[in-house]
């Protein structure tokens, strides 16, 4: 045969043998294998070669596929979706799919095979790709620049872009973390159960599917289909797409081919960068050092790092003028503790910080339910009571009331407990908050309380304070005596089931109260239709039944 002949039959073998070779499809099952099980029952085995990349029981199962030098043409992942990482809702099943792993196997070189060659991803899972930011420094930016004299939608404008190009929303993270892939379906809101998503695909491919799976090309019939379910399409992230250069920045905390030291140095620089530089790239950075482990201190190169950092002292002071500057006091909480963790507060520093903060929140006008627990959770072991003269303010006011008194005041304690007995549900609510955190042990503090519930006219209010006292699990008889008359004075169905709850919750028995079942069926005030109430439940109870 002739030379050329040769190479043009090679060649035209060579197509054919391509044409021929069978599409990967891998499959993240976290969750229901029912969308894996449709796909797979649906597509010919001698085109599609499917590769559970899940391996049970071995949590580097991920890393296990690279090994093995899988290369998926398509992946479909299946699993409930909290923003950071795709998790089973089974008890038994422990594996899970962090994006932070998607993004260090696209970002390094440990891994060239596994997702290089990607047309298609199939993301099963509510809110993959949704548009919303998981996390968003945008509020205080914006904050900062209005101060600054930035006219608001000018601000806003330029924070929303800051977000875009920091992949602050599940669409655009997805997007960077599969680049150039031509296809990614997922879902921007609620995605529908396995059980229901299986059916609904086998429909789909019984219908007769003008694209084939892997081709890389949009299924319009398939948006279509699970349109009403949010279902939504987008592609990878390419080099010629705006903000595509922030890809390379943000692989920096990921690829593998960078030392801890060097990844250390990466988030230093943008600690010490300028304040909106700082605030985009501090969760990143947060996430970094603490994943730092004692075997990554013990490194010498890494030990160096840490140390320069330390002693950066340019970087401290600009950091902490930012934390100080930050409104948000939980996202300042994180700050200062970030900064005790890299050397940057002693404990008696940062301790300081956090009064400052207190401080700031309690001569804000914005204090209220969330800012008392946050106050509370922070003097959890009493560390903080020494504060209470250096952050006292003169307002008054049920959450100043419940801050202070989580700081060791014992006049605004007893403000706070008297608020319970409020018809202001705010000041109820608040009441609450600070008594998860500092329930009343005292008997006398008890009776106290429940001698203001039992005076309230205010049903709705009075069920309300009634369900603060239950949580104390209530024993003293004295106290159970006087619910009992309230139960039988009250005209509230409402109101007896608070207090029956109450009697649930203390374990009272028929031999410790044997006259309460008698009042209990005496004035029980039956709402129709209701069923079993909680007087009902209680009786059952003192009954034996």
């Amino acid at each position: 045969m002739h030379p050329r002949c040769k190479a043009v039959l090679a060649a035209a073998l060579c197509a054919a043998a391509v044409g021929h070779a069978k599409t990967t499809v891998c499959t993240v099952t976290v969750n229901s294998p029912d969308e894996r099980d449709a796909f797979k029952a649906a597509l010919p085995a001698d085109q599609y070669e499917f590769v559970e990349l899940v391996e049970r029981g071995r949590p580097d199962w991920l890393a296990s596929s690279c090994k093995r030098k899988v290369s998926c043409d398509v992946l479909v992942v299946s699993g409930h979706f909290a923003g950071t990482e795709f998790y089973s809702s089974k008890p038994q099943v422990n594996e899970t799919l962090p994006v932070d792993e998607l993004e260090r196997v696209t970002c390094s070189d440990t891994c060239p095979d596994l997702f290089a060659n990607l047309k298609e991803v199939y993301l099963f899972g509510c809110d993959t790709l949704k548009k919303d930011p998981v996390r968003s420094a945008t509020p205080e930016i914006i904050r900062g620049l209005v101060k600054s004299g930035v006219p608001k939608p000018e601000a806003e404008r330029f924070a929303q872009s800051l977000s875009e190009r920091h992949s602050e929303n599940a669409r655009d993270r997805m997007r960077r973390v599969f680049p150039n892939v031509p296809v990614i379906y997922g879902f921007s809101s609620l995605a529908p159960y396995g059980r229901v998503a299986g059916p609904m695909l086998q429909g789909y491919f019984k219908s007769g599917v003008p694209d084939a799976v892997g081709s890389g090309r949009v299924s319009s019939k398939l948006v279509s289909l699970f349109a009403p379910a949010s279902m939504i399409v987008t592609d990878g992230l390419r080099a010629t797409d705006p903000n595509a250069d922030y890809r390379a920045q943000s692989c920096r905390y990921y690829d593998d081919r960078l030392t801890q030291a060097d990844k250390l140095r990466v988030a230093q620089s943008a600690l010490g960068g300028t304040p909106i530089e700082m605030r985009m790239a501090f969760d990143r950075v947060e996430k970094f050092i603490g994943a730092v482990t004692p075997a990554d201190r013990r490194d010498p190169p890494m030990a160096k790092a840490l140390a320069d950092l330390a002693a950066d002292g340019d970087s401290r002071e600009r950091y902490l003028a930012v934390e100080r500057d930050t409104e948000d006091p939980a996202l300042r909480i994180r700050m200062i503790a970030l900064a005790r963790t890299v050397g940057w507060l002693s404990p008696p520093q940062q301790t300081a910080e956090l009064e400052l903060m207190i401080r700031d929140v309690l001569a804000g006008n914005a204090l209220g339910f969330g800012e008392v627990e946050l106050i509370c959770g922070l003097n959890k072991e009493r560390e903080l009571d020494g504060a209470l003269a250096r952050v006292g303010t003169a307002k008054t006011g049920t959450a100043q009331d419940a801050a202070l008194a989580c700081l060791g005041s014992p006049e605004r304690r007893t403000r706070v407990i008297r608020a319970v007995s409020s018809t202001n549900e705010s000041d109820v609510q608040i009441a609450q908050a600070y008594l998860r955190h500092r329930p009343i042990t005292d008997d006398a503090e008890l009776r106290a309380l429940t001698d203001g519930i039992v005076k309230m006219k205010v049903a709705n209010a009075q069920v309300r304070a009634l369900e603060v006292l239950a949580r104390h699990r209530v024993s003293d008889i004295a106290i159970l005596d006087e619910l009992t008359r309230l139960y039988a004075a009250t005209r509230s169905p409402g109101v007896q089931g608070a207090i029956a709850e109450i009697f649930i919750r203390s374990n009272v028995t028929a031999a410790s109260m044997p006259k309460l079942a008698p009042v209990l069926r005496e004035h029980h005030i039956r709402t129709p239709g209701a069923g079993q109430d909680l007087v009902s439940l209680l009786l059952a109870k003192l009954s034996g039944a």
